[in-house]
């Protein structure tokens, strides 16, 4: 009967706390949203910034979204 010469060594997977998580959670749910106000809502009245430079960079992406911008 032949025996493997090492056993075979599994990782131990360790499980993610809520903790560990949700710093990053909400890094990018903020990332999130402010890339939703540029795209959504940088134009006229509730504008940031001032000029057209946010707008033309974010067109496109306005219309593939659905976002109505003329």
């Amino acid at each position: 009967m032949a025996h493997p010469i090492a056993p075979a060594v599994t990782p131990a997977i360790t499980p993610l706390s809520v903790k560990a998580i949700a710093p990053w959670a909400v890094l990018f749910g903020i990332l999130l949203l402010t890339l939703l106000y540029f795209v959504g809502a940088e134009q006229g009245a509730t504008s940031l910034i001032s000029g057209e430079a946010v707008h033309e960079w974010v067109h496109d992406g306005r219309h593939l979204l659905g976002f109505p911008c003329h």
